[in-house]
């Protein structure tokens, strides 16, 4: 929904090879200072833009790698209560689909809109017998994560960190869950780019994902080599 197009199911994500390719031109002309922030597991990352490798946050804050390659992770939680609530909700209904991550977990509901409300009664029933787990609602997601991390806590760290440190960071998202990310950037003097439509904190807006990503390949082609912003995306 910022740099690719939604699938249908969340393991169907295709990133074109010009992306990938784009996304390595920043990286080389900010000295490193380009950052993944995302809901989506480390590894998945890594899957999609392999062999790039680049700092990066998972799990809405909850997992980070810094750019020296340190891997920073929350404290465990124990997701008993909303994995079992979870999976009983995807047994009864084959439309839903649970995605495990780390430290946290997503129950998608893109293929069954219709049941949103009794996702949420459920996982919230659950969250609450449940201690240090937060609920995040997304584009027919919902999100469990471990409590008081999100993408604008680690744009937070990232920014304390060389390479990004006394640079200007730029934040792009298209969800509900990167709104604490634009608050973030926006808060440190940054801007903050929201991709297509809906209400948000954000001062700027791209329409499609085709419009960021042309964008970011025109700053790939007239950032100068050295001296550049930071970019997390």
């Amino acid at each position: 929904g910022t740099l690719v197009a939604l699938a249908s199911q969340p393991e169907l994500v295709e990133v074109p090879l010009g992306l990938t390719n784009t996304l390595a031109a920043l990286y080389r002309q900010t000295n490193g200072a380009l950052a993944l922030v995302s809901g989506r597991a480390l590894f998945d990352l890594d899957g999609f833009l392999a062999p790039l490798l680049l700092p990066a946050s998972g799990e809405h804050g909850a997992q980070r790698r810094t750019a020296g390659g340190l891997l920073v992770s929350a404290p465990p939680v124990d997701l008993k209560q909303v994995l079992q609530a979870a999976e009983g909700l995807t047994y009864i209904h084959p439309g839903l689909k649970l995605e495990r991550k780390n430290l946290a977990l997503s129950l998608h509901y893109r293929h069954a809109p219709e049941l949103e409300n009794l996702c949420l009664q459920v996982m919230r029933e659950a969250v609450e017998r449940s201690a240090g787990i937060e609920l995040m609602l997304g584009k027919f997601v919902i999100d469990l994560k471990p409590s008081g991390f999100s993408k604008g806590t680690a744009i937070a760290a990232f920014m304390n960190e060389e390479p990004f440190a006394g640079r200007i960071p730029i934040f792009a998202g298209d969800d509900v869950t990167d709104e604490a990310g634009f608050e973030q950037v926006q808060r440190m003097g940054g801007d903050a780019i929201k991709v297509g439509p809906g209400p948000t904190v954000a001062r700027h807006r791209c329409v499609s994902v085709a419009q960021l990503v042309e964008w970011l390949q025109s700053a790939s082609t007239f950032l100068p080599k050295t001296g550049s912003p930071g970019l997390s995306a």
